[in-house]
């Protein structure tokens, strides 16, 4: 029974971001005009429609359609294939790393499906100071971006653990 329970509570974390991911989009797509921006936090934080057609910052945005078909379809298999392996491998009760992969997949699925629908990512949240903006990005990225930082802190930590010499008793 426990082990029901973890996937479900992992399916839950996956499908939320999913749905928040989704959900977000929408009403931006539905509210706003593309390039559209509403100040939130002035020289902050704007909400800003854009559409993004290539990778994280906007990489091989001028590649054809085709070939970025065929490499984010790759790279989508390749991910979850790499997610899989990784999650299956993690001990089960190993939350922190369990809850990491589920979030960078409901990210990595909520941005597949963009893809798949419009052939590009629907980004929105746009954080800057004056005129120096970070590339916008989603509810999907942040997913994503999270869940590989407490992946990548958690392997750290964990290791240290794992190296540190036992101390012998007397």
């Amino acid at each position: 029974m426990e082990r029901a329970a973890r996937y479900v509570i992992l399916a839950i974390v996956s499908v939320g971001t999913i749905t928040l991911d989704q959900a977000s989009k929408a009403q931006i797509m539905q509210t706003m005009r593309l390039h559209e921006s509403i100040p939130i936090i002035p020289n902050v934080f704007n909400l800003t429609y854009i559409r993004n057609p290539g990778a994280a910052f906007g990489l091989l945005a001028s590649s054809s359609n085709g070939f970025r078909l065929l490499f984010f379809g790759l790279t989508s298999l390749f991910a979850l294939a790499l997610l899989g392996t990784i999650f299956f491998r993690l001990r089960h009760d190993d939350w922190v790393g369990q809850l990491s992969i589920a979030g960078i997949l409901g990210g990595a699925i909520g941005n597949l499906l963009d893809r798949l629908r419009f052939g590009e990512v629907i980004d929105f949240l746009d954080f800057y100071v004056d005129a120096y903006h970070w590339p916008a990005f989603n509810v999907a990225d942040a997913a994503i971006s999270v869940g590989v930082f407490f992946l990548i802190l958690h392997f750290a930590f964990e290791k240290k653990e794992q190296a540190s010499p036992v101390p012998e008793q007397p």
